[in-house]
């Protein structure tokens, strides 16, 4: 069960929001001010914090900067009341990796935590775990009910990035910056074909499968 840090000072809303997480299948430990939230960081193992702004002793945006200064990665969901983009773009630059408005909806807030730790576990493992196919970013293989194949460096790429980000969708132009950057001569055409080499590898999968989303680009569906 993954613990999650509540860091929030305003006990109805701390009430309801560890109600919600606890609802949700994680353990809570709570905080009303960032510095205690730091020094809990220190002596619990956290796998998220959730975070408000509007802190006592030291605000939010502190306690982010701190926790990235320290060198964690552990997912940070800032949940607050500020709502302007100045805030959203201020709480992202400061360590944040999802910024929330309250009020939020309980499903919302559960889908996002786990979201985050999905993505935390595939950066801190180069791995992804699905039922029955597992990708190894080292080796650049993907074993599927136990028959292993190794990708073409690109293929796998491409595949390891839309199966990280289920049903988020990605233009070709996004695919192309990334995986071939842009000084290259390459056609941006290229990026098809290897999204169709990749559907006929695995157009059986039992896993996810590849869709194309017309005029928009890609994105892998879990199945």
């Amino acid at each position: 069960m993954n613990t999650i840090l509540l860091v929030e000072d305003d006990p109805n809303s701390a009430k309801l929001t560890k109600m919600v997480l606890t609802q949700g299948g994680f353990d809570v430990i709570q905080s009303y001010d960032g510095i205690h939230a730091l020094e809990l960081l220190e002596n619990h193992h956290i796998d998220c914090v959730v975070l408000d702004i509007m802190l006592p002793k030291i605000d939010g945006y502190t306690v982010a900067s701190t926790i990235r200064q320290r060198g964690l990665t552990i997912p940070i969901l800032m949940l607050s009341a500020k709502e302007t983009t100045m805030d959203k773009v201020k709480g992202l630059g400061c360590g944040a990796d999802d910024y929330c408005v309250k009020p939020i909806e309980s499903d919302e807030l559960i889908a996002r935590i786990h979201a985050l730790l999905r993505r935390y576990q595939i950066l801190a493992t180069n791995r992804i775990d699905l039922s029955h196919t597992h990708l190894d970013h080292t080796s650049l293989t993907v074993n599927v009910d136990g028959s292993t194949m190794e990708l073409p460096a690109k293929e796998f790429y491409i595949l390891f990035k839309l199966l990280s980000y289920p049903n988020h969708i990605f233009t070709r132009n996004q695919l192309m910056e990334e995986f071939w950057s842009m000084d290259t001569l390459s056609d941006p055409h290229t990026v098809d074909v290897h999204i169709n080499r990749l559907r006929n590898k695995f157009k059986e999968n039992p896993d996810f499968e590849i869709v194309t989303v017309r005029g928009l680009g890609y994105k892998a569906v879990m199945r």
